[in-house]
């Protein structure tokens, strides 16, 4: 039976342009985006954990996220160059070979006790992760009509939160329940402090095997996921045909700075990274101020990424019917709000709120960056999404600000006569206002229906 002509458009539209078949690729390069969320999303409780065993301020803990997002910004621009000069393909592969080394050397890291190597470990990591970002997202955009790019890059990113979601579930109920220095008296005080440095080394020692194990079982997966993309075909795209190009790096780089939107998207890029990791990092600090441990605050940030998921996949929905600048601008307002009760409100109640900003982050990341990228020439694109991925600094930048924050409190853990870990999250507000007003400055510029 002959397919009617809008259900032809309609999937053409999704994985098929011009007559070709995009579906395996997509579906392979996808399951890269479920690898980094849930190295992503394994990392952000080991803030809270690293705080308790290694007996850190909040400030210096977060300075796991610092290695963890520093490494996309160390890598993003010579992983762009070295795609260029060779191919998606090759890309991916080193970007999974650093991966694989830097899970793997949290092996000597848990041997030595040491946080900087933990962190040195994880900075090598995101090295692979900046590979894998910096290519498969224009890669993805490239499979299909450039009109539904935004939309294809929204359905490929909604797998990165189920990814989160094995992260966060190997947090909850592998790592956090079992971590000896996170055991309370009956006021649900830790006691870890009060113990002798003997039975502290001895708790460190367990507690830092607990935290090394996931990522060598990560480790091996994307040392599977090596061979069988090395083995495998790629597609090749008006971006991958165009590699040998003789357009300079100076030349792209002329063209990326004076198109406005891409500019202004790198620069919100920036800020939807940091609300991020600020929103899904401190939720344990924020469940503990009510006295909630961390394996059960860790269940919050599961149900947050639940929403995340679930919301990503309605706003892709959505974007058949409404305009993505306006949906951008709209879900800002909404995070914006909900991060405003969770300041403002003392109790589970701000807990709630802020679970409920992960709902309207959803379409956030992709949006922006199908934006961003949209009307950028196909020779630039490679080299503009690696400004964009290097945007993802934020996150390695704005924990460390709120952390100190937080210890601004002091032992009271009050600033301005309201929680500390509640105040610091007026730096994610402002974020969530410069991710509206971009949504509403692009959705005005642009031809709307």
């Amino acid at each position: 039976m002959n397919q009617t002509p809008s259900a032809a458009k309609s999937r053409e539209s999704i994985l098929h342009h011009n007559g070709v078949s995009y579906v395996l690729p997509f579906i392979v390069i996808t399951s890269l985006f479920a690898l980094w969320g849930f190295a992503n999303d394994i990392t952000n409780p080991m803030v809270a954990a690293f705080q308790t065993v290694m007996e850190l301020p909040a400030r210096q803990a977060s300075m796991v996220q610092f290695a963890f997002y520093g490494g996309y910004a160390t890598m993003a621009i010579p992983a762009a160059l070295f795609i260029r000069r060779y191919s998606y393909k090759y890309g991916i592969l080193l970007g999974l070979a650093l991966y694989a080394v830097g899970a793997f050397l949290f092996i000597p890291a848990a041997a030595q006790q040491s946080f900087t190597f933990f962190c040195c470990s994880l900075y090598i990591l995101t090295f692979g992760l900046a590979f894998l970002e910096t290519t498969a997202n224009p890669f993805i955009l490239s499979l299909g009509s450039k009109e539904t790019s935004t939309r294809r890059l929204n359905l490929a990113q909604a797998f990165n939160p189920m990814g989160s979601l094995c992260g966060m579930a190997v947090a909850s109920l592998v790592v956090l329940p079992n971590l000896w220095s996170d055991r309370r008296d009956a006021a649900g005080k830790i006691i870890f402090g009060s113990l002798s440095e003997t039975e502290k080394a001895g708790i460190r020692l367990h507690d830092l095997a607990i935290i090394r194990d996931p990522y060598v079982c990560i480790g091996i997966i994307v040392v599977i996921m090596f061979v069988i993309i090395a083995v495998m075909k790629m597609p090749k795209t008006q971006e991958t045909e165009s590699k040998n190009s003789d357009t300079s790096v100076r030349t792209t780089l002329s063209n990326l700075f004076h198109n406005t939107v891409y500019r202004e998207g790198v620069v919100t890029q920036f800020f939807y990274v940091a609300a991020q990791i600020m929103v899904w990092t401190f939720i344990i600090q924020y469940a503990d101020h009510l006295g909630i441990n961390k394996a059960t605050a860790q269940m919050y940030n599961i149900i947050a990424m639940s929403l995340f998921l679930c919301s990503r996949f309605i706003a892709t929905m959505l974007m058949k019917f409404l305009n993505g600048r306006l949906l951008l601008a709209v879900f800002g307002i909404g995070a914006a709000c909900c991060t405003a009760g969770c300041i403002l409100i003392d109790g589970m109640t701000g807990l709630y709120c802020l679970v409920a900003v992960s709902f309207f982050m959803s379409l956030m990341f992709p949006t922006i960056y199908g934006i961003a990228l949209e009307n950028v020439n196909p020779l630039d694109t490679t080299l503009g999404a690696a400004f964009l991925v290097m945007a993802i600094v934020g996150g390695a930048c704005m924990p460390v600000l709120q952390g100190s924050i937080i210890d601004l409190g002091g032992p009271e853990h009050i600033l301005f006569g309201l929680p500390s870990v509640n105040v610091s999250y007026v730096l994610p507000f402002i974020c969530f206002l410069m991710i509206t007003l971009y949504g509403f400055r692009c959705y005005f510029r642009s031809d709307r229906p």
